[in-house]
């Protein structure tokens, strides 16, 4: 009976007169009649009203022009602002002076500002098979608990051929410049036309491999320094900057 009362009376002098005229707590008169969604709210017949104090159109341009005068043309707004009351004239605030030079495109850096071309990603190209070489060690799982073996391989980028592959139980760079030797004599590899490229652990970065290359006459490539996607270390996956869709050969450094 009391929220009957209620839903008339709010008709004509609104819900919580209503709920406060019969000594009805609002809140749980809402609680209990909730309304959702929410009514939209009505939109405005008309467009809002300009600022009243805005500057017209004309004092716009009363202020753009005094500003591109000769003595104006290289001050920031706000000391021409500073200047003009010195004259004892007040045209608009400093933050005007910014809007309407911001609507023009008049604010912006106008000293000579260095240029630097766009990073262009290194790339090795595998024209031809026995060009670019790719080696890594890879960890396995021994039969036992905490035990590791450790997978050398080496591919070639252009055909993804295995050219040469051990197992030891460590990492040595020993083992490393022993693989690299003896499949650069089983393939027969002629003195520097091959790239051999690796990320930068410490077998591939050793001095011992370094002499090794050196000495056969093979191009050393790295990956880039803190650059995680130069060479994929799943074996066999598609390494990025490693393609043979080019011509050329292009070493890291």
């Amino acid at each position: 009976m009391m929220e009957a009362t209620i839903a008339e009376l709010a008709d004509m002098v609104g819900t919580t007169p209503a709920c406060r005229a019969l000594g009805h707590a609002p809140a749980t008169y809402y609680r209990h009649h909730p309304r959702r969604p929410r009514p939209p709210r009505p939109r405005r017949a008309v467009a809002p009203c300009p600022q009243p104090r805005a500057l017209s159109p004309d004092e716009q341009q009363t202020v753009l022009d005094t500003l591109h005068v000769p003595r104006f043309v290289d001050a920031a707004p706000a000391t021409v602002w500073a200047t003009l009351l010195d004259e004892g004239r007040y045209l608009c605030s400093p933050a005007t002076m910014y809007r309407l030079l911001r609507r023009r495109g008049e604010v912006h850096e106008r000293r000579r500002q260095a240029t630097h071309p766009a990073t262009v990603k290194p790339e090795l190209c595998a024209p031809a098979p026995n060009r670019v070489w790719s080696w890594d060690i890879t960890k396995l799982l021994g039969p036992a608990t905490w035990t590791y073996y450790y997978c050398y391989v080496i591919l070639d980028i252009y055909s993804r051929y295995v050219v040469g592959w051990l197992v030891a139980a460590r990492e040595s760079s020993a083992l490393a410049e022993q693989l690299i030797a003896d499949s650069w004599a089983a393939h027969g590899i002629r003195r520097h036309t091959l790239t051999l490229h690796a990320d930068r652990g410490s077998s591939m970065t050793s001095k011992p491999v370094a002499h090794l290359l050196a000495d056969l006459g093979v191009i050393q490539s790295h990956s880039r320094p803190h650059v995680s996607n130069d060479c994929d270390d799943e074996l066999g996956e598609n390494r990025p900057g490693l393609t043979r869709e080019t011509t050329g050969l292009v070493p890291w450094d």
